[in-house]
């Protein structure tokens, strides 16, 4: 019995010396989405506050542990009018769901460097199932021994399942603000 004690802990170390933590760089990363604009045109944007913690033990990334957290009131479009109106009760309402979280559930490979990135994206007070693209873009050494990666995940979610259903209908019948977000995340990794 002491010997298979000492096998499960021994083994408990070689698992734990096997993981890899990671921690997104804020400062040499971005949260970007895109939303079509009276059908003719798109609205850009991006989320400036964020954080992210990833757990690995593979160096590939193929086996990551994703998860995310934005702060919604740092939504940025440029134009300090349509924030506040992301930030009102017609969209993100920000005082009662001020978090977005990401919680990864699976990745499957797809090809080289290449991914389904699989989790829960919960968004004012709904959480679903999300399917995204993540491409691993390599693993280097900053002129500093840190060591960084790099990951770019994109998709496309509709807003309307997330409860952001506001629109105005335009003289020609479309609508105003499209209902698929396209995401864009660009992150450089920090292992700590």
């Amino acid at each position: 019995m002491k010997k298979l004690s000492i096998v499960i802990a021994l083994f408990s170390v070689a698992l734990v010396q096997a993981q890899t933590n990671w921690n997104i760089d804020p400062s040499h990363s971005s949260i970007r989405f895109a939303v079509d604009h009276m059908v003719i045109s798109e609205v850009e944007g991006i989320f400036s506050k964020y954080e992210g913690s990833i757990i690995t033990t593979k160096a590939d990334f193929s086996d990551a542990k994703i998860n995310f957290t934005v702060d919604v009131n740092s939504v940025d479009t440029d134009n300090a009018k349509r924030d506040g109106h992301l930030k009102s009760a017609d969209f993100f309402e920000t005082e009662k769901y001020p978090k977005m979280t990401f919680v990864s559930t699976s990745v499957q490979k797809t090809g080289d460097h290449k991914y389904n990135l699989k989790g829960n994206l919960s968004l004012h007070g709904v959480t679903k199932e999300i399917t995204l693209a993540m491409t691993y873009g390599g693993t280097t050494k900053d002129p500093w021994g840190n060591t960084k990666a790099g990951l770019k995940v994109t998709g496309v979610i509709n807003r309307t399942d997330f409860g952001l259903k506001y629109n105005s209908v335009l003289e020609a019948g479309s609508l105003m603000i499209g209902e698929e977000v396209t995401i864009t995340a660009k992150v450089e990794l920090a292992k700590i």
